[in-house]
């Protein structure tokens, strides 16, 4: 769906996106991560065609110069007159993205009812809560049935109600597009996305699937809880280090693999211990950004 290759941006003595490049299938939501002044939305803009790259290319369906038609565009603060009305404010939008007023009003109701605005139709914008501005800026950007979704932010100012809404319209959205979006909130990203690109300094650290991400980044950090006590015959096994009892029955520890915590298990059972836990802890969005970005 999008190609992009070696994408630059510059303003006179700075960088603002370095040599990017990376791709999104169709059907597919793509996250973009990283901290703030990384160039998430210089990239967004460019994608979206309000900014000129530097140098660099993108394709859309393998066009440089694709249909703006195609692509559906939610800034991170959508603007809104607040004296429209949510279907005053969808006319407006549609007529600007060339639907004709009869085109606009047959989608409109079928949008609105879209991302539960339904009810709020003839309701002045400048009444709407946050959620419901936001939701009514994911109408504008769909009014035109684009292809390709880009969304800056687009939970980021929403309580969690109204971020839980806009990720379930957003799991909705990539099974008839490919959505790319922005965000700050790790853990939501990781309920809606497919690939995860991390930006840092305008360049990207990481591109690939989430699963990937995590087992490449997966570390050998077990807990083990017994009802008897384990201090004193833990530091005896010389394939577990890195030793932190959380208390003296149960312990965090590190192990060179798998097997070895098969060996474990097998020498607490020799030893006549109760095992009440035994896991090895599992690396969460949140962990792995945090090792990319600061590496």
């Amino acid at each position: 769906m999008l190609s992009i290759e070696s994408l630059c941006k510059s303003y006179r003595h700075h960088e603002a996106v370095k040599n990017v490049s990376f791709h999104v299938n169709e059907n597919e939501c793509v996250a973009l991560l990283g901290p703030n002044g990384a160039g998430k939305t210089t990239t967004l803009q460019m994608l979206a065609g309000l900014l000129s790259p530097t140098s660099g290319n993108i394709k859309l369906l393998g066009e440089k110069k694709p249909d703006r038609r195609l692509i559906g565009y939610l800034p991170q603060y959508p603007a809104f007159y607040s004296w429209m009305t949510a279907n005053e404010f969808l006319t407006f939008a549609g007529r600007l993205s060339g639907l004709s007023k009869r085109k606009c009003q047959e989608e409109i109701g079928e949008m609105l009812e879209f991302v539960g605005l339904h009810e709020a139709e003839h309701k002045r914008i400048g009444g709407y809560s946050g959620g419901m501005k936001q939701r009514l800026g994911l109408a504008q950007a769909l009014l035109h049935k684009p292809q390709f979704l880009i969304l800056d932010e687009p939970v980021s100012a929403l309580d969690p109600t109204g971020r839980f809404e806009v990720l379930d319209i957003m799991r909705e959205l990539k099974k008839h597009m490919a959505v790319l979006f922005s965000t700050h909130v790790l853990h939501d990203a990781e309920q809606v996305c497919d690939q995860v690109v991390i930006m840092k300094n305008g360049e990207i650290s990481w591109k690939g699937e989430l699963q990937e991400l995590k087992q490449q980044q997966q570390t050998n950090v077990f807990t083990l809880s017994v009802k008897e006590k384990l201090e004193g015959w833990l530091e005896e096994k010389p394939y577990v280090s890195a030793i932190v009892y959380k208390n003296p029955s149960q312990a965090v520890f590190e192990l060179p693999d798998i097997h070895a915590g098969r060996s474990l298990l097998s020498d607490c059972i020799r030893k006549g211990l109760t095992v009440t836990r035994f896991e090895q802890k599992t690396e969460s969005l949140e962990d792995v950004y945090l090792k990319v970005v600061h590496a």
